[in-house]
């Protein structure tokens, strides 16, 4: 306040100083007398300072208004001096001022949202975002790229930061002119993964000058699992053909050649006989693996004895094993904890390591299944573990052998009536049951496969399997 009124009288000073001169010479010419030259001289910078107050008050708000806007401030209007009505240009620009500023405050408000909005997007993005200059620098990286080329602190190449000439090359493309383009490429580090990179072009105005966006998506799990159905549909096809071509072949022997051989009829009978059934266990296996893979991300909670069936596949296979003069011996523990499960489940994976244990170890020896309840790492797990005395398994094959159709010796195995996909059903259902199995074989000495599975709650016992959960 203070400062406008020294602003205003030292404007008034300077507005009427002529006046004042003129006055000053009247008197020393003796046409004006003192008194009356003192009431005029301050009449004439009263007047002065009246009609000049409102413009000094403008001016003093325009300055200020200026410098907020100097300082990229937005003006709060209610803290600058208000000027006071009236037709004088200074409050009229004044009042301009204040309009623009509130738009202009308005559209940086906006801006400035949408702006935070895009970069909220922007980073939130699960898939790594980076954007590109024309000069095929990266300008912007969102969190997800991190990964790949660490933080962007100052634009630098994209070669600087995935030196693949494919994707360089596509970068190089939309630059040019191209709208968009889609390319595959690997990596290496962290750890190899196969990546599809799409490159869109920006039109019109962007971010830090950014010309091109690239986003990038880990498709190797998509590619893996192609892959793997298409190794297995060939797998099945071939597992399928042999046989089929086995049949055919002794039916076309059967209706001619052999017509009236009733030896070779016997013979060929036989043979097919096998093979239908190989077809047949093949198709089983195919089945329960599907049906199995369709529910495995639902755990089972009934309560499951595990003792009833080892006793029950034990004696299933005990003719099998003494044609091969082997012995399959049951350690359990009285006190052995149920587990909880799906009985048929279990009971199939118990007679796919037994089969197996039977098919592979050696003649005239001895199959131990023991069992027990979790150590102090793992207090609620139960484990059963089945033992052989065969050649052993090299451990070069042991990562690989709950594949799909994944033998160590293919002929054997076909001889022995495998059908590849054992194991593979094993690791799925401990999968469902939230087990796991483990692997530990020595060559020369035999094999242990052991399965964990989880120990039935004895505070909130389940319902026996079987029973109706509307009872």
């Amino acid at each position: 306040m203070w400062q406008n009124a020294r602003q205003i009288v030292c404007v008034a000073i300077g507005l009427a100083s002529p006046s004042f001169s003129a006055l000053v010479v009247l008197f020393l010419l003796g046409f004006l007398a003192p008194i009356p030259g003192l009431v005029a001289l301050g009449s004439i910078l009263a007047l002065t300072a009246l009609i000049v107050a409102p413009f000094a008050i403008a001016m003093s708000a325009l300055q200020k208004a200026f410098g907020a806007l100097e300082a990229d401030a937005l003006v709060p209007i209610g803290t600058l001096l208000r000027v006071p009505p009236g037709p004088n240009p200074a409050g009229t620009l004044w009042r301009s001022l204040t309009r623009q500023t509130r738009i202009w405050r308005d559209r940086v408000a906006a801006a400035e949202a949408q702006v935070a909005g895009v970069e909220s997007a922007i980073t939130a993005l699960p898939d790594p975002v980076i954007l590109i200059d024309r000069h095929r620098r990266i300008v912007r990286a969102n969190a997800a790229w991190a990964g790949f080329i660490g933080a962007v602190a100052e634009p630098r190449d994209l070669a600087s930061a995935l030196r693949n000439p494919a994707l360089l090359a596509a970068a190089d493309a939309v630059l040019a002119g191209e709208h968009v383009r889609t390319v595959e490429f690997a990596v290496s580090v962290p750890v190899a993964r196969l990546l599809e990179a799409r490159l869109a072009r920006i039109d019109g105005p962007s971010l830090d000058g950014a010309a091109a966006v690239i986003t990038l998506h880990d498709i190797t799990v998509l590619k893996r699992a192609d892959q793997m159905r298409a190794d297995f549909v060939a797998n099945a096809g071939h597992e399928l053909k042999t046989p089929l071509s086995t049949l055919l072949g002794f039916i076309e022997t059967l209706r001619g050649p052999a017509r009236d051989d009733a030896a070779a009829r016997e013979r060929f009978l036989g043979i097919m006989h096998e093979q239908a059934g190989r077809m047949a266990r093949l198709v089983d296996d195919l089945l329960s693996l599907s049906r199995i893979e369709l529910n495995e991300h639902v755990a089972p909670t009934a309560r499951v004895a595990l003792g009833p069936i080892l006793d029950s596949i034990a004696a299933t296979l005990e003719l099998r094993a003494a044609e091969r003069g082997m012995r399959i011996e049951l350690s359990l523990p009285d006190d052995l904890p149920d587990v909880q499960g799906e009985r048929d489940e279990l009971a199939q994976v118990f007679q796919n390591l037994l089969d197996n244990a039977v098919k592979y170890a050696r003649r005239d020896s001895t199959v131990t299944v023991t069992a027990g309840a979790g150590d102090r790492a793992l207090p609620a797990m139960v484990w059963v573990a089945v033992a052989d005395h065969g050649e052993g398994i090299p451990n070069e094959h042991l990562p690989r052998l709950t594949e799909r159709f994944y033998r160590i010796d293919n002929a054997r195995s076909r001889e022995l009536g495998g059908t590849g996909l054992g194991l593979a059903i094993v690791k799925h259902v401990l999968n469902r049951h939230r087990g796991r199995l483990e692997i530990a074989s020595t060559l020369g000495q035999g094999s242990t496969f052991t399965i964990w599975l989880r120990a039935a709650p004895a505070e909130s016992p389940l319902r026996p399997q079987g029973g109706s959960a509307l009872e």
